[in-house]
């Protein structure tokens, strides 16, 4: 990439949730001419900045990426009713894959992450034409319960008191992914929190998220039949992008998923953990841009 080729720039747009609640979203357009669209669909915890490294590389190989803030999390509002079972999440899928076809004239490419995977696996197996690729980042229908643990253990530490500082924050995070370089900058990192009146940084998600009246875990069991059921029914290119070193999703869970979805590709991100976007954007934006192009 020459100096003076700028990186394609985030452009906020906004979507409406099942219910009406505001989605915000950061949309990533190419240049030129336009090879596709992608949505990206952000893990718990997280926010649509997980995404930008990859929606901009997208946007600059032709492909039009929008990342989506969910329900809860980010600039998105949290919902009234506390809502955030996997079933609401998917149905949330549904309707933001929808204004972006009648908004781009085509169904956009989903990729999931976490829980935007089981979002997207669940919306596709209500709507088989709600999308029309899939791509699964380290999710499948069954997951190490331990590494289930791991993941919402570091999600409930802070989560009522914050921290003091983001500096404080970033240790946190240090602790958690001690196999991740530390970057040399917070502002990353600043996207995920919110300051408080109170002064201190708290993380950029609604609490009732993991323990309010319908936290994530409720109808666990509903939407994992849901799932076992939905994956032999996929229609569209679908791919497993597996860390090689995931601690959710190991050779096991992948082979079950590839059972129930044989015509699924897998392809596992050496040196990459659960977070493989964070862990190597690098060969990641690689596999999904290579994936996509074919799967147009």
């Amino acid at each position: 990439m020459s100096e003076r080729h700028q990186r394609p720039r985030a452009h906020h747009v906004e979507f409406r949730g099942v219910s009406g609640h505001r989605l915000a979203a950061s949309r990533y357009a190419p240049e030129g001419a336009r090879k596709g669209v992608a949505m990206l669909l952000h893990g718990g915890g997280q926010t649509r900045h997980a995404w930008d490294a990859t929606a901009a590389r997208l946007a600059d190989q032709g492909f039009v990426a929008l990342s989506v803030d969910q329900r809860g999390h980010g600039d998105s509002a949290w919902v009234r009713d506390h809502a955030y079972t996997f079933l609401d999440f998917a149905d949330d899928a549904r309707a933001v894959a929808a204004q972006i076809e009648a908004d781009e004239g085509v169904a956009p490419a989903a990729i999931g992450a976490s829980l935007g995977g089981i979002a997207s696996m669940l919306a596709l197996g209500r709507s088989p034409r709600c999308f029309s690729a899939l791509v699964l980042v380290d999710v499948t229908p069954r997951l190490q319960s331990s590494g289930v643990a791991s993941v919402t253990g570091f999600m409930r530490e802070h989560v009522r008191e914050g921290f003091a500082s983001i500096e404080e924050a970033a240790e946190a995070v240090a602790r958690y992914l001690p196999h991740r370089p530390r970057p040399s900058s917070s502002d990353g990192l600043r996207k995920n929190l919110r300051q408080r009146e109170d002064g201190r940084f708290y993380w950029h998600w609604d609490p009732a998220f993991l323990d309010g009246p319908r936290p994530v875990v409720s109808r666990a069991d509903e939407a994992r039949a849901a799932l076992e059921k939905a994956a032999p029914t996929f229609a569209v290119p679908t791919l497993l992008a597996r860390g090689q070193s995931s601690e959710l999703v190991g050779e096991a869970e992948a082979k079950h998923f590839l059972d129930l979805c044989p015509q699924a590709e897998q392809i596992d991100v050496a040196g990459a953990r659960h977070m493989v976007a964070g862990d190597r954007n690098d060969v990641f934006a690689s596999v999904v841009l290579e994936f996509l192009t074919r799967a147009r």
